[in-house]
């Protein structure tokens, strides 16, 4: 415990910042396990048992929560966490391919970090951007349509602290800790920067528009609270 980079102190008061915006107070485990993370770049034994205390779970619970979700590390992540889509289509558009070269560069392989800490290394199962297959993604920003020589240059460009701008989102590219610390629910003021949607995620919205396709007039409950449902005829 003596190495982990945790601030005790720090975290709990934020820890319970986090609990206050919930009715429930176990609803804050997902986010807690962010801040952790923001701390030590990965989920600690000693984060565990923080979550667990504040929430009044078992150590056992947080770790079953923690363990499942594959956005939380439990070994130290990379500066740098490089995820390549290797699900159907990125996977049939070259993303096995990207995920073999970009090892090869660094010379680890999925789940492993290099000796330097600089990056860490997985293959995800989808990274939710298939209009712009094949996807890469340093710590969550998205790297759009890649081949293995841009996703290697990407690569290269970080490791030699050049500035690299995602395709979408920030103007340049945040490390884990800082992801982690927005996922946390702390906004570091960059959500509107830069790219939010491009032209093919928006193409079926243009198209709605140029046809003046609207949505259906639902009737709302009484309660507000969504549309009834319709009779049979």
């Amino acid at each position: 415990m003596a190495a982990s980079g945790l601030d005790l102190e720090r975290a709990r008061a934020e820890a319970r910042e986090i609990i206050a915006r919930y009715p429930q107070p176990r609803s804050a485990l997902l986010p807690m396990l962010h801040l952790v993370q923001s701390h030590e770049g990965y989920v600690s034994g000693e984060g565990i048992a923080l979550c667990a205390e504040e929430l009044g779970l078992t150590k056992a619970e947080v770790g079953a929560v923690a363990t499942f979700y594959t956005m939380y590390r439990r070994r130290p992540a990379g500066t740098y966490h490089v995820g390549v889509c290797t699900n159907t289509l990125c996977a049939v558009l070259g993303g096995d391919e990207i995920l073999e070269r970009v090892s090869e560069r660094l010379g680890i392989t999925h789940g492993e970090t290099t000796e330097d800490g600089t990056f860490s290394l997985e293959h995800l199962e989808c990274n939710a951007a298939c209009d712009y297959a094949p996807v890469v993604m340093v710590n969550w920003e998205f790297y759009d349509d890649q081949t293995p020589e841009s996703a290697v240059d990407v690569v290269d460009r970080l490791a030699a602290g050049q500035p690299v701008a995602p395709t979408r989102g920030p103007r340049t590219q945040c490390t884990f800790k800082e992801a982690s610390r927005v996922l946390a629910g702390f906004p570091d003021g960059r959500a509107v920067e830069g790219v939010q949607a491009g032209p093919a995620t928006l193409a079926g919205f243009a198209l709605a528009q140029s046809r003046g396709d609207a949505a259906p007039d639902y009737p709302v409950s009484e309660a507000g609270d969504g549309p009834q449902e319709q009779e049979q005829a």
